[in-house]
């Protein structure tokens, strides 16, 4: 009963022309298994890349390149009479740019602005634990938004 409900809910989107973004003929099919990012140089870089490759698969036959080009700040912002430090803002920017790979053509790009928070109470191993986990949360957040606006600009691409 509930396929029926969907199909049913489904059935104004497909009788306006509605197509998934990666679904077959989508405008965005092109990118899967097509993007080769920059190689890795640290472990946020190395983050960013995992995270692209989960959304858009590990690229077998790259027709383009990205680059990017990350930089972050831990910024303190719960601070305590006393002065210290118990939460931090880590800031981050990210250049990118995707370009087709057989004539260098740019093909997208920009910059993006991101932050996520942790804790810095409690044991140091717990602050370093909640600070790489903030740094992850970071690159995946990087990366959900490149393909985000990847999957925007595709239907433009030329052939």
């Amino acid at each position: 009963m509930s396929w029926s409900r969907r199909s049913f809910l489904f059935l104004p989107l497909a009788a306006c022309g509605f197509t998934p973004a990666f679904g077959t003929k989508g405008p965005a099919e092109k990118l899967l298994g097509t993007v080769h990012a920059s190689d890795p140089t640290d472990k946020n870089s190395f983050d960013f890349v995992q995270r692209l490759e989960e959304r858009l698969g590990r690229p077998t036959d790259p027709l383009y390149d990205l680059t990017y080009v990350i930089t972050t700040d831990a910024v303190g912002v719960g601070i305590t009479p006393d002065g210290a430090i118990t939460r931090y803002n880590l800031t981050g920017g990210l250049d990118w740019t995707l370009t087709r790979r057989k004539d260098g053509l740019r093909m997208t790009g920009g910059h993006i602005d991101q932050f996520t928070s942790y804790s810095a109470t409690g044991s140091t191993i717990a602050g370093l634990t909640a600070q790489t986990d903030a740094s992850l949360r970071l690159m995946r957040l990087f990366a959900d938004d490149v393909v985000l606006r990847l999957t925007a600009a595709s239907a433009s691409f030329p052939a």
